[in-house]
């Protein structure tokens, strides 16, 4: 992320692989991150990386509906449309690990 390149970086799951610890320190240093530094867009469903608490005012929260709805601007406290969407999308990295590698799928119907 702090190689040059495009400007903007989309990072997909950026608690992948990373412990509680690690993911705490990673979305500490972006947080500390000047103004002048190129947008970041981040995708979590983790609770370490999107502390709805901690949303900063030059930080914004972008839902991305499961049911493939638009996506929408979600004001970072409780009541505001979407936030209880979103805070029902986080998880802990625990509880995330849990579920990890696991797929939903259908089985075929003959």
């Amino acid at each position: 992320m702090e190689a040059e390149g495009p400007a903007i970086q989309v990072v997909d799951m950026i608690e992948q692989g990373l412990d509680k610890a690690s993911q705490k320190a990673v979305i500490a240093h972006l947080r500390r991150r000047g103004p002048g530094d190129r947008p970041l867009f981040l995708l979590t469903r983790s609770s370490a990386i999107l502390d709805l608490a901690a949303v900063g005012t030059d930080e914004a929260i972008i839902l991305c509906p499961a049911n493939h709805s638009p996506p929408t601007y979600v004001a970072p406290y409780p009541g505001a449309p979407g936030y209880e969407a979103v805070a029902t999308c986080l998880a802990s990295p625990e509880v995330r690990a849990r579920t990890d590698g696991i797929i939903a799928w259908r089985p075929q119907v003959a």
